[in-house]
């Protein structure tokens, strides 16, 4: 189950009149950006497995079940909230591309560490659902002008479409947070837990008890599952600095059920030949899916959800050139 977080402006929350719309378990908010002038392009799609109920779910907000739909509903308000109650700034890391952020973006980056930690405090306060071992992951993009603040927890996954005189390339912004990391291993390990594969699945290793052998988790940070949050599952994101460029078309936020049948590339490649910004999220779900059926014919089918945000309007392939 997993989450997926689009915020385009930092200002967003009380500027223009918003528009909402649903379809199932995303949430698609639109409205006028002041600081990037125009409204900005996307589209969310979440498509059901073969698992049972769509554990799911996804947001676009521009300016899994139960866990995934509150993490969903409530996390964009926190981290606004997060942000403005940010006062003391930490030393100014540097971004992915070497360049110092500004300090805006500093507290955007404890803005999320605080957010998270407020959420997943929330979900434990909920005394009528179980979530000992229910959670969710997050992927969450920020956009500030050309600034982006990515933070992740667990295996959903943030790319970015940029393109080169080859065409469209896929650039990760993000690490899946499972077990088989060996620093995410380590930490598991130290706080007595176990990571372990299947014998059935010698690939996918597992966050375990101690002394019994479940739940099994096959990520490392998520929300909620609380029986696991004292052997070395946390609630804290790994959060990135990444400056947008030119040549950078869109950014796609997906559920693991997307990327574990489809590499970065063939999304990229999917997106950009969608027929339009309103498709683009359906489309890459629906390829998904049919991968899914084409790869694995005996086994379920996890869910699959998608964001896209564009960052220019959408053109035919042929037509589009890297700028130098």
């Amino acid at each position: 189950m997993g989450i997926c977080i689009s915020i385009a402006s930092s200002e967003i929350h009380d500027q223009a009149e918003e528009q909402h719309h649903f379809h199932e378990n995303v949430l698609y908010l639109t409205e006028t950006i002041p600081s990037i002038g125009t409204h900005t392009h996307g589209s969310l799609y979440s498509k059901q497995g073969t698992k049972g109920l769509n554990q799911d779910a996804a947001i676009l907000y521009q300016n899994g079940h139960i866990v995934s739909n509150m993490v969903r509903n409530r996390l964009p308000s926190l981290l606004v909230s997060q942000k403005y109650g940010v006062a003391k700034l930490e030393p100014t890391p540097e971004s992915d591309n070497g360049r110092r952020p500004r300090k805006d973006l500093v507290k955007w980056k404890q803005a999320c560490v605080s957010a998270f930690k407020v959420m997943d405090k929330e979900i434990k306060l909920q005394h009528n659902l179980d979530c000992s071992t229910s959670g969710t992951t997050a992927v969450v993009v920020v956009r500030q002008g050309e600034d982006l603040v990515i933070a992740n927890l667990g295996d959903s996954r943030a790319v970015l479409g940029t393109m080169t005189e080859k065409g469209i390339k896929a650039v990760q912004l993000t690490t899946d947070l499972k077990p088989g990391l060996p620093s995410e291993a380590e930490r598991i390990r130290n706080c007595k837990g176990r990571v372990l594969a299947l014998k059935e699945e010698p690939h996918i290793p597992r966050v375990w008890l101690p002394h019994e052998d479940s739940p099994g988790l096959a990520m490392s940070r998520a929300f909620g599952d609380f029986l696991l949050k004292d052997h070395g599952l946390i609630a804290v994101p790994d959060v990135f600095y990444h400056r947008l460029s030119p040549n950078d078309h869109f950014i796609v936020l997906a559920t693991d059920g997307v990327w574990d049948v489809l590499n970065n590339d063939q999304v990229a490649s999917i997106v950009m030949e969608a027929e339009s910004e309103q498709e683009a999220a359906r489309t890459v779900a629906e390829a998904a899916t049919a991968s899914w059926k084409r790869k694995f014919p005996s086994s379920k089918v996890d869910d699959c959800t998608v964001v896209c945000l564009f960052l220019q309007d959408k053109q035919h392939p042929s037509s589009l050139a890297p700028e130098t």
